[in-house]
């Protein structure tokens, strides 16, 4: 430990004289890395006694913080300089034109359907929508699919879990419960279309799980 304050000048001397960051890690690695001077000296604490470890330790943990403080002043002028050098190197000519950015489009689900509802709207149809998900009064019951049609399988339709008074959800299969709710609503005569998504469990080459329907009524 006698040499400590000739190591602490050597280290100091090595950060301040860093000419770029690799240099400087690699004044970190030979300082504080598994196998540096001052890591070494650390390990060597085990082998004093008493009131020299405590003063040895005191010294090497100063004299660790002063070299990461040492270290860290030195990596933030190296960057500061590198990004002055970077600066000086490339140049932006603010007076070229901007690129343009692209343009987006309809998508074409999106873009028949707002067809489809302008036709139908120009022949007096009102647009009537309702929730994608159901209960099975309006997707089914109403419609006269009874408990035993195949429709109402889980390997058709996507239910979620029963509530706590046992009532499943749905997702619809279709837009029909949209004209049952709208005939419950505003009953007879009506004039009204039903676009939206609708679920089932079909997924193939032709199929998949959502797709679009249109119904009027």
């Amino acid at each position: 430990m006698k040499d400590l304050e000739a190591l602490r000048e050597t280290l100091l001397a090595d950060i301040a004289e860093a000419k770029d960051l690799a240099a400087l890690d690699r004044v970190r690695v030979t300082a504080l890395g598994k196998k540096g001077s001052v890591t070494a000296r650390m390990k060597g604490l085990r082998e004093l006694d008493g009131e020299a470890r405590k003063a040895a330790g005191v010294a090497l943990n100063a004299l660790k913080d002063e070299l990461a403080a040492a270290l860290d002043d030195r990596r933030a002028i190296l960057d500061g300089a590198a990004v002055e050098a970077r600066l000086d190197q490339e140049h932006v000519d603010i007076t070229l034109p901007g690129r343009a950015a692209p343009e987006g489009r309809v998508h074409p689900v999106s873009q028949v359907l707002d067809e489809i509802i302008a036709i139908f709207g120009d022949m007096g149809f009102s647009i009537a929508e309702g929730p994608d998900i159901e209960d099975e009064f309006h997707n089914f019951e109403a419609l006269n699919i009874p408990p035993e049609h195949p429709a109402r399988q889980e390997h058709d339709t996507f239910y979620f879990a029963p509530d706590a008074n046992g009532v499943r959800k749905l997702l619809r299969t279709h837009t029909s419960p949209v004209q049952v709710r709208s005939m419950q609503a505003h009953g007879a005569p009506l004039r009204i279309i039903s676009p939206g998504r609708t679920y089932r469990c079909d997924s193939d080459q032709t199929h998949t799980p959502m797709f679009h329907q249109v119904e009027g009524l």
